[in-house]
């Protein structure tokens, strides 16, 4: 077991451990830490705590102190520096004529590194925009592509809830949302309805995807035979949450439906078969389908690395 700290350096942002040592932290303290590139600075989030070695990255890095006045002064100055930064690149930017969308800036700490993230489609020259930046900043300049994702994470917003996105308030990594989320969950697959502010399918489709799944383990698919108290019968519908069936029943040239707890009915022979969908629905496939696709693409080619 390894006592650790968990520290975030921007939000949204990632959430790194480090050894607190014998200094004393509590939740939102600002401290300076020791990091591959240097020290910087980020705030507690996640208190004292004993974690097991296998799911951290050892050794860890060290928090040197608590920030003290000089350091949260540093701190202020730097981020009034990334707007000037930010006003400086977009001009170079426009100079250069880049296609390009600067999305934020990113001072270290020491001022070792400056970071400009962007968006783009494809890959971009950028060598002549760098030679000017590092030529009026006389530091390291860095610039990092990102995906729309992490662009909406940047700048923020609400989702269809109303509330906060996620990515803004809880998520620290990005998972692949699949199209078989959607259909496993029984959600509409109108592009529009479960796509996010991003233009990609929503994160929250991954959260209860894990219940989805033990559930439909235990469920008859769709157009399987199954015995009921009234009869045989073909279920023409799944409630996957309540662990419902909706079964059809046709005697002479008469259909009825009625609902029963999976518990209370026995399947005689099981569906293979997927559903069937209309045109509109294969249209509508076929637009998450790239969504998937691009999204895939992003999180393969974009840069992974973190300091």
């Amino acid at each position: 077991m390894k006592t650790i700290v968990g520290v975030r350096f921007r939000k949204p942002g990632k959430v790194y451990f480090f050894d607190p040592g014998y200094i004393r932290l509590k939740v939102k303290d600002k401290v300076v830490v020791e990091t591959s590139m240097g020290e910087d600075i980020g705030e507690v989030v996640i208190a004292r705590r004993q974690m097991l070695e296998e799911k951290i990255t050892v050794p860890l890095k060290k928090v040197i102190r608590l920030a003290n006045k000089k350091d949260l002064k540093k701190l202020e100055e730097n981020k009034e520096k990334e707007k000037k930064a930010f006003k400086t690149c977009k001009e170079k930017i426009k100079k250069h004529n880049l296609e390009m969308n600067l999305v934020d800036v990113e001072y270290k700490f020491d001022n070792s590194k400056i970071i400009f993230y962007f968006t783009a489609d494809g890959r971009i020259d950028f060598r002549e925009l760098v030679k000017d930046l590092a030529a009026i900043y006389k530091t390291r300049i860095e610039l990092r592509q990102i995906g729309v994702r992490d662009e909406v994470k940047k700048i923020g917003g609400n989702g269809v809830c109303g509330r906060e996105l996620c990515c803004c308030t809880f998520l620290n990594n990005f998972d692949i949302v699949s199209i078989k989320m959607a259909k496993e969950q029984c959600t509409s697959l109108n592009p529009s309805k479960i796509s996010g502010n991003c233009g990609r399918l929503m994160c929250c489709l991954k959260f209860e995807q894990d219940v989805y799944e033990e559930k439909l383990k235990r469920l008859p698919k769709v157009g399987s035979t199954v015995k009921t108290p009234d009869g045989e019968g073909t279920v023409s519908g799944v409630e996957v949450l309540k662990e419902a069936l909706k079964v059809q029943f046709k005697k002479d040239d008469i259909t009825t439906y009625k609902t029963y707890k999976a518990s209370d009915v026995k399947v005689i022979k099981s569906s293979n078969s997927e559903n069937t969908v209309d045109s509109e629905e294969l249209e509508n496939l076929k637009e998450l389908e790239a969504l998937e696709k691009l999204e895939k693409e992003e999180l393969k080619n974009i840069d992974a690395e973190e300091d």
